[in-house]
């Protein structure tokens, strides 16, 4: 344990929190940046007295309970939590589940990206992030239910739509025979992820067609270069699909992309400009 580089770190975490960024009154006294000691340590539940020792060096090896406590108060990245267990010599153990922070940075690009539909997905293969023309080319993410962004999930057990399984693209058994086998090697890099292990049992229970791929024990897939989603207001849209990975986060990004001048880039500008909206709805 490096007590003085524990104290250090901690310290600096603090520092940089706002009160309002844990919805806490910034008052008009405050004589510290961040937060004070006392409310990390009310985040973190446990002691002032406790807390104050580790920042000046003076605490014994804080718990992995503890040390959760801190990364939760602290809002560490999964980096600075796996830091932090190792500045108080406890190696950090499996991650608690996927990560469904998304960088700023990430979230900009989606945006700056405004002639291709662009998501990100995290490892369970929820739809986290997502720019206007994804929403306007899928669905509005924002208006279903967290569960129902799950593609996984989608692909296996709906909701359908017109009876066409996700979004009516052209590879969608292909994706469901990829999906299955990568979340194999999910379940055993997050072994103590409920939202993982509940998604898993649920599949099962409800495919029959996940449970047979389940039991292949595939953990390998290849890549999906192209697809065509079957829209129901502009039609057929055939778009290129590159992901990019984040590592750190264990996360990816896709981005899809028409081939310049085909009728799908006509299509996709189109619903740039549609956005949403149900055209196929009449009064």
């Amino acid at each position: 344990m490096d007590r003085q580089e524990l104290a250090d770190f901690l310290r600096s975490r603090r520092e940089r929190i706002t009160p309002a960024d844990v919805g806490l009154p910034a008052g008009t006294r405050r004589r510290t940046p961040g937060l004070r000691r006392e409310e990390a340590a009310q985040l973190a539940f446990i002691s002032t007295e406790y807390y104050t020792r580790l920042e000046q060096g003076r605490a014994p090896r804080p718990s992995h309970e503890v040390l959760s406590g801190l990364a939760r108060a602290l809002r560490l990245s999964d980096v600075e939590r796996d830091h932090l267990h190792h500045l108080a010599g406890a190696p950090p153990g499996p991650r608690p589940g996927p990560s469904r922070e998304v960088r700023h940075s990430i979230l900009d690009l989606l945006h700056r990206l405004p002639h291709a539909a662009a998501i990100v997905m995290s490892a369970a293969y929820e739809v986290i992030a997502w720019n206007d023309l994804a929403a306007a080319l899928m669905e509005d993410f924002s208006a279903v239910p967290r569960r129902e962004r799950n593609l996984v999930r989608r692909v296996f057990l709906g909701p359908h739509r017109d009876g066409v399984r996700l979004y009516g693209v052209s590879d969608a058994d292909t994706f469901a025979r990829h999906s299955a086998r990568r979340l194999r090697a999910v379940a055993a890099r997050y072994p103590d992820a409920p939202e993982v292990t509940e998604l898993v049992e649920e599949l099962l229970a409800g495919s029959a067609e996940f449970a047979r791929l389940w039991a292949s024990h595939d953990v390998s897939d290849e890549p999906t270069l192209c697809k065509t989603f079957q829209h129901p207001v502009v039609g057929p849209v055939t778009v290129n699909c590159d992901v990019l990975d984040i590592a750190d986060r264990d996360q990816h990004v896709v981005i899809y992309t028409a081939t310049p001048g085909s009728p799908s880039e006509e299509a996709l500008r189109l619903l740039a400009v549609l956005g949403t909206q149900r055209m196929d709805v009449t009064g």
